[in-house]
C-alpha cells in the first residue's frame, strides 16, 4: 500500500513532511533554477517549466515531443508505482500543467502541495540545497489523448449544452482589450475566471476553499465537460488542477490555447 494512500489530490505541507522518506516518492520542483538553488524541499528534483511545453510559436503550450518527455521522466526516475508530489512558487500554474502531463502519460498517482513552496516556508519547514542526481535514461511512455482538447475537437464542441470553456486569462485578454495574437477576444461561449482569482492571498496562494461555489455560480459545473485554456496552457494548468481536485469527471486542457486559436484563420472569436 502506498504511503500516500487515502490522501486527497491536494495535500498540506505536514502531509508531505511525514512522507519525505517514502521510497516511491518523486518530488518535483517547478519554481525556477534560481529559486531551487536558494533552497528547495529536501529530495525535490527541479524541472524547468519550459520543459513541459513545446516552446514553438504560434502555440508554445503544445505538448513537447514524445522523446523529450521520455527523457524528462527518465531523469525523474519514473516508474509505474511512483507517487508524484508537485509544487511551484506561483500558486499552481506550472505544477498543474505537470499534473496534466502526468494524465497525458497515463500516470494517476500524484498530489499537489497546496500553496507550494510558499506554504512550506511559511510553516517553517526545512529546505535543502542538495541536488539529487539524474535517476536514469529515457523511459518508454504511452501518451493518451483524453486529457487534451485539440483545436479541432474544441471547435466541434462549441455551443454544446454540456460544455464549459474555462478561460483562465486576464479579463483584458478575454475582452479583446489586450491583444496577444492575430485575433483578439475569446472563444465563443467561454467563461472568464482569471487563474490568480482562485488563489487565497491570505493563505500563501492555497486554492480558495470556496471554489466549488464560485464555479457553480459561473456555470462551470461537474455535469459538464470542462475545457480550460489561457495563452499557452500555463495559467490554465492551475484551473485544470482545480477542476481535477474538485472531482470533475470530464476535464481537458486545451494545450494550444489562445496562441493557437487566436492565430488560426478558421477559428471563431467573440469580443
Amino acid at each position: 500500500m502506498s504511503d500516500f494512500s487515502g490522501l486527497a489530490l491536494v495535500i498540506e505541507p505536514g502531509d508531505l513532511l511525514a512522507r519525505l522518506d517514502a521510497c516511491n516518492l518523486i518530488l518535483v520542483d517547478l519554481t525556477s533554477s534560481a529559486r531551487y538553488a536558494q533552497g528547495h524541499i529536501p529530495g525535490a528534483r527541479f524541472v524547468d517549466p519550459k520543459r513541459t511545453q513545446l516552446g514553438q510559436l504560434p502555440a508554445p503550450g503544445l505538448i513537447p515531443p514524445h522523446a523529450a518527455l521520455e527523457a524528462l521522466f527518465g531523469e525523474l526516475g519514473h516508474h509505474k508505482d511512483a507517487v508524484y508530489v508537485v509544487y511551484d512558487d506561483e500558486g499552481g500554474g506550472w505544477a498543474g500543467r505537470f499534473i496534466w502531463l502526468l494524465d497525458v502519460i497515463g500516470h494517476k498517482h500524484y498530489h499537489y502541495l497546496d500553496g507550494g513552496l510558499l506554504s512550506w516556508l511559511a510553516d517553517g519547514l526545512p529546505v535543502s540545497t542538495e541536488v539529487p542526481a539524474s535517476a536514469g535514461g529515457p523511459v518508454s511512455l504511452t501518451l493518451h489523448d483524453e486529457p487534451t482538447a485539440t483545436r479541432e475537437y474544441l471547435q466541434s464542441r462549441i455551443g454544446a449544452a454540456d460544455l464549459a470553456i474555462w478561460d483562465a486569462r486576464a479579463p483584458q485578454e478575454y475582452s479583446g482589450e489586450k491583444v496577444l495574437a492575430a485575433k483578439a477576444g475569446h472563444i465563443p461561449g467561454a467563461i472568464n475566471f482569471e487563474w490568480t482569482a482562485g488563489m487565497d492571498q491570505a493563505r500563501n496562494l492555497r486554492i480558495r476553499t470556496d471554489m466549488p461555489q464560485i464555479l457553480e455560480q459561473l456555470g462551470i459545473t461537474p455535469d459538464k465537460e470542462v475545457i480550460t485554456h489561457c495563452q499557452t496552457h500555463h495559467r490554465s494548468g492551475f484551473t485544470y488542477l482545480v477542476a481535477k481536485a474538485l472531482g470533475y469527471p470530464r476535464v481537458k486542457g486545451y494545450a494550444g490555447s489562445w496562441g493557437e486559436w487566436g492565430n488560426h484563420p478558421d477559428t471563431p472569436v467573440e469580443i
